[in-house]
């Protein structure tokens, strides 16, 4: 997976993970990214320094309001999809490859798949995300 820093033409900041180097292009080209805060579909890399192994970072931790935000909108979002595409449990990776190729119902799903799975998909061009994790439980919080 390549990691990529992008910004869309209203100077919002993200990230974005590719299979492989020229699927920022492709993906460009098709017209499949778009801003996750506007929604505008131009966007662009930005220079970033390369993660080298076995260097320091030194990441501050999100204040106590940021990751309280931000766990909130993983939890929405998870929700969004439980509620509304299809579990397919195990058989993801099958009826993802069924749905890209035109074989299956055009829908959205959701399930489980091996690495090496998700790894085929990626490389077959064929969209695939992962699922938000369940926000811990209160209790299970110190």
């Amino acid at each position: 997976m390549i990691r990529y820093a992008l910004v869309c033409d209203q100077d919002h900041e993200f990230e974005g993970w590719f299979g492989a180097s020229g699927d920022f292009d492709d993906q460009k080209a098709r017209g499949l990214l778009s801003c996750p805060v506007c929604d505008t579909a131009e966007v662009r890399k930005q220079i970033m320094a390369p993660a080298v192994a076995g260097t320091k970072r030194n990441t501050p931790d999100l204040p106590p309001q940021a990751r309280a935000v931000m766990m909130e909108a993983l939890s929405k979002v998870r929700r969004h999809v439980e509620e509304n595409f299809d579990n397919v449990g195990d058989a993801f990776a099958a009826e993802a490859r069924a749905i890209h190729e035109g074989r299956s119902e055009d829908r959205g799903i959701y399930g489980q798949a091996t690495p090496a799975e998700v790894k085929a998909l990626v490389e077959d061009g064929v969209p695939v995300a992962p699922l938000p994790p369940d926000p811990p439980k209160k209790t299970e919080v110190n």
